[in-house]
């Protein structure tokens, strides 16, 4: 099994603490859609200093990483929140190494990836915070992933709905617009993602997700009427 350290375990607790939401102040209209600074993750401070477990040669123009460790060796109560904890990056390599790892690690968690759910919640709300809209879509396509990875895991995340699904409502208020008519092949926007997020996070969520959903977006609509 790779190797981790206590400084690494520490910096790990740390990049996954719980936010405390009676500390945090409601954003002001104005600064709902601005950008959050961008910071530097623990995710890359330990990439760089060879703690993550992949080759450092690895370019965005792969469609893989190179691990220095089988997937089913990894640590995943570790390892899972640290690329999770990537996902705020928005700078090369980081973010596409650090997405790429979770999704080659959902492939092959299985059974490993339920007990983790608790430690991802505050490295995807991180990620979402930063309002980049790169980011919020790499985002978005992890959440859709991480529901589909394994038996009751869109079921774990439901209880944890309200930690994040703020940040949806306001994306998919501000750019959604289901009347819209598209000209040829586009890429989804954010507020596209957005919808079908939480669309699938309803589907996996089993019979509480739609509440939980409804109670965080009053204007949802259910997948399961259209």
């Amino acid at each position: 099994m790779f190797g981790v350290n206590e400084e690494s375990k520490t910096e790990a607790i740390s990049a996954t603490a719980p936010v405390n939401n009676s500390m945090a102040a409601s954003p002001s209209c104005a600064a709902v859609f601005s950008e959050g600074p961008c910071r530097s993750t623990v995710f890359r401070k330990l990439y760089e200093r060879g703690d993550i477990p992949i080759q450092k040669d690895c370019r965005e123009g792969g469609r893989s990483v190179q691990w220095k460790v089988e997937l089913d060796m990894l640590d995943y109560h570790h390892f899972l929140p640290l690329f999770f904890d990537g996902l705020a990056e928005s700078i090369a390599p980081y973010n596409f190494i650090a997405v790429q790892g979770i999704h080659e690690i959902l492939d092959h968690g299985g059974p490993k990836i339920l007990p983790v759910i608790p430690q991802l919640i505050a490295p995807i709300r991180k990620a979402l915070d930063t309002r980049n809209n790169g980011v919020m879509c790499s985002t978005m396509k992890v959440l859709q992933h991480l529901v589909k990875s394994a038996d009751g895991v869109g079921e774990a995340m439901v209880p944890h709905f309200k930690q994040f699904l703020r940040v949806f409502c306001e994306f998919w208020r501000k750019t959604y617009t289901p009347h819209a008519i598209a000209y040829g092949p586009k890429k989804p926007s954010l507020g596209e993602l957005v919808e079908e997020t939480l669309w699938i996070l309803e589907q996996r969520g089993g019979k509480d997700a739609f509440k939980a959903i409804k109670a965080m977006i009053p204007n949802y609509h259910s997948c399961k009427s259209f």
